[in-house]
């Protein structure tokens, strides 16, 4: 089985070193690495020109739905396999990621860890990021940054949509599982990245993932019961009655549970378990808050366009 491996790139810096290093540390190698860099000018497109066995396709201004989609255009093999070019690779991950196609299935899904240094980055690790005995495979909709499928997958699928800028790996993922196409779970497929450092970041990250979900029609019941959920919350806190309060807070602990339990098999000093008590629940809030103005934005966006 001939494998293409092909990411999307634009200002990597210097990840983009530790991405080739991994690439070429694969106990199996590829057969060709197609990399689309969306017009980066900090010297990431200069640097994967040098790198030895890298085919480099320049589309200044590609999001990167397109640059996925001319990346695999231009590669040469039936099994595409899919990730980022600020990823750091572990060692058996194309070897791994390749054993559920080799057995038939259309869809490989790979897993991901983050490269978490600081607190925030960590506290977002606990609550965004799963361990793999959390995933039920049949509902797991991966992030391209570890997955390979068959060419024929990802056109039966139409592609990725290149009307969006963001989330366009659930779109598709949506799309296989509407097709009932064989997707198949690879947990020890594993890909790195830094998550983002700062608050600022963080909130940009998550108003334009769930803009992107409003402008795609994706997951609209989730986004609904999360404004539902928080809009009820604050009118029971402003309540006088004692049990709506404790009501909330009950569906509060609830829903920190699972994050913070991660949280505390995650961090080892105790100082920084006991910041992450309250740290933890508090940037929930936080990310949830992002969540509902990019979801309102992309739905005041998405009518604007249908008007």
């Amino acid at each position: 089985m001939k494998v293409s491996v092909v990411a999307t790139v634009k200002d990597a810096g210097e990840a983009v070193g530790p991405f080739l290093e991994s690439l070429a540390a694969q106990t199996r190698a590829p057969d060709e690495v197609i990399v689309v860099d969306g017009g980066s000018t900090d010297g990431t497109a200069e640097r994967l020109r040098r790198a030895e066995g890298i085919t480099l396709i320049e589309e200044p201004g590609a999001n990167i739905a397109r640059g996925r989609n001319l990346a695999i255009a231009a590669a040469t093999h039936d099994v595409i396999a899919v990730t980022d070019a600020d990823c750091v690779l572990e060692p058996r991950w194309l070897e791994r990621l390749l054993v559920p196609l080799e057995a038939g299935a259309d869809v490989a899904m790979g897993f991901y860890r983050p490269i978490a240094e600081g607190f925030l980055e960590r506290c977002m690790a606990a609550i965004n990021l799963p361990d793999p005995d959390e995933i039920d495979p049949a509902r797991f909709m991966p992030s391209a940054r570890s997955i390979a499928f068959r060419r024929e997958a990802i056109e039966t699928a139409g592609g990725y949509p290149e009307w969006l800028d963001i989330g366009e790996d659930m779109f598709v993922n949506h799309r296989w599982r509407e097709l009932g196409l064989d997707r198949r779970f690879a947990p020890d497929a594993v890909v790195r990245w830094r998550l983002r450092g700062t608050l600022h970041e963080t909130w940009t990250q998550y108003v334009r993932y769930a803009r992107g979900d409003a402008v795609a029609g994706m997951f609209p019941e989730r986004h609904a019961l999360r404004l539902a959920v928080y809009g009820g919350a604050l009118s029971a806190l402003g309540s006088r009655g004692r049990l709506r309060k404790l009501a909330v807070a009950a569906a509060g602990l609830t829903y920190v549970a699972t994050p913070m339990r991660r949280a505390m098999r995650r961090f080892d000093d105790p100082i920084e378990r006991a910041a992450a008590l309250v740290a933890v629940p508090a940037l929930m809030a936080f990310v949830d808050a992002a969540k509902m103005a990019g979801y309102l934005a992309g739905l005041r966006a998405a009518r604007g366009d249908a008007a």
